[in-house]
């Protein structure tokens, strides 16, 4: 069985069914990220699927903090979907009378931070939702609620815009969970079938010894060792003030050895790791190619501009 963030028509339904194929196995909505945790945990579910890392939005935090605070589920696989979300509306209101009388847009809090511009657009109040589906679901009259056309066919809405996401071509990561010590059997078929492609592994790095230059010295490891470090946050321990876990994405599996030998090298200094997931580069996921120049923030100064640009980008 396999456990998502529901109800019914989320992306991560989506995700799902796309992780899933052919395959007949049950599948099963949940209303929290932590019910799918906890399934996937106590063995009531073989697999769970939520939503990690939106292209918009950044981290999905519940979701990177469920694994950083599990000590019984990793992720072992992903999905990379493309997101566009279209605007719905209960029956009999899209027919002519535009957005009259709707005063409120509703979906997840990603959901809605990817639609800005058709909310300001229309003077509509955001309401957060537990999930686009849920906010289709229970719409009200005078609510427009965002979320996959799926939605609409699900929740017998109508259309009343398509594609209204303020960036063409956002994705989403969604991470496969397993229990932790089920994990080696979930990649036996994935390594074999991806011999010769990219894996990603998520690490938490806790140092035990804090102060300046501990970032410095864990990012040198990487280096040494020629390990890509592809992406780098940080999340409150939630224990004391001011203390911190570093995740990181790195390029390469646990197994292969300058990944080892990192791990080895960073236990030795006192860090205390925790692998979070492992999987391989899903298609349509993330490049290893760097970032593309103008996608850089606006705003931002390279050495070859002018004196007065750099003097106002950086502010020295």
């Amino acid at each position: 069985m396999i456990a998502y963030l529901g109800p019914e028509g989320t992306f991560t339904h989506e995700a799902v069914r796309r992780w899933a194929g052919d395959a007949d196995v049950a599948q099963q909505p949940l209303a929290t990220v932590r019910e799918v945790h906890d399934a996937v945990a106590s063995g009531a579910a073989d697999r769970g699927v939520v939503a990690i890392e939106s292209s918009v939005e950044g981290y999905v935090v519940p979701s990177l903090d469920a694994l950083v605070g599990s000590p019984d589920v990793v992720a072992v696989d992903e999905v990379v979907l493309d997101i566009s979300f279209d605007a719905f509306v209960r029956p009999g209101r899209a027919a002519g009378s535009g957005t009259a009388g709707l005063r409120e847009a509703t979906a997840h809090p990603h959901g809605l931070a990817q639609c800005t511009r058709f909310v300001t657009e229309h003077g509509l109040l955001p309401v957060p939702a537990s999930s686009n589906a849920a906010a289709c679901r229970d719409l009200a009259d005078h609510q427009v609620a965002f979320g996959p056309r799926l939605c609409g066919e699900l929740y017998g809405l109508e259309t009343l815009a398509t594609g209204v996401e303020d960036f063409a071509g956002a994705r989403t990561r969604f991470v496969v969970l397993c229990r932790r010590d089920d994990a080696t059997a979930a990649w036996a078929p994935l390594r074999a079938g991806h011999e010769t492609e990219a894996w990603r592994t998520m690490l938490a790095v806790t140092p035990v010894v804090t102060g300046p230059g501990v970032l410095a010295r864990v990012t040198a490891e990487f280096a040494e060792r020629g390990v890509n470090m592809s992406s780098l946050v940080e999340r409150p321990l939630k224990v004391r003030e001011g203390q911190y876990v570093f995740v990181v994405t790195l390029d390469g599996a646990p197994w292969e050895p300058q990944v080892r030998d990192l791990f080895t090298a960073l236990l030795g200094a006192g860090d205390s790791l925790k692998v979070l997931g492992a999987f391989p580069v899903a298609p349509g996921g993330p490049g290893l190619d760097g970032v593309l120049p103008d996608h850089v923030p606006t705003g931002s100064v390279l050495r070859q501009d002018g004196d007065a640009a750099v003097a106002r980008g950086l502010l020295w």
